[in-house]
């Protein structure tokens, strides 16, 4: 099953206000960026954030999963609680860096 285009709108509105937020699609499914920084993937109808040390006490009652196979085991972010995940994706924003830009050949 992949995300449904109401599901990832939904994502970004729930985090909407911490900064620049949007998303792309990458993968068959969504990665969704704030500030131009990957923070959140979306798999599944599912919103997945890094197993990072900054979010751990944040995230230690959250369930968690893989979100594609090969990946490494992921948070699974409570996206109905919109104050939360703007705290977890604020916190993830500011460890997150820039991804390098590849050079066109």
């Amino acid at each position: 099953m992949a995300t449904t285009q109401d599901y990832i709108e939904y994502v970004c509105e729930q985090i909407n206000g911490i900064g620049e937020v949007r998303y792309r699609k990458m993968f068959g499914e969504y990665m969704v960026y704030v500030n131009d920084k990957p923070v959140i993937i979306v798999c599944d109808n599912v919103a997945f954030v890094k197993k990072l040390e900054v979010i751990q006490e944040m995230m230690q009652n959250a369930e968690y999963g893989i979100p594609y196979q090969g990946a490494k085991e992921h948070y699974i972010l409570d996206i109905d609680n919109s104050d939360f995940c703007r705290d977890v994706v604020k916190k993830l924003e500011e460890v997150t860096p820039l991804p390098k830009s590849k050079k066109r050949k």
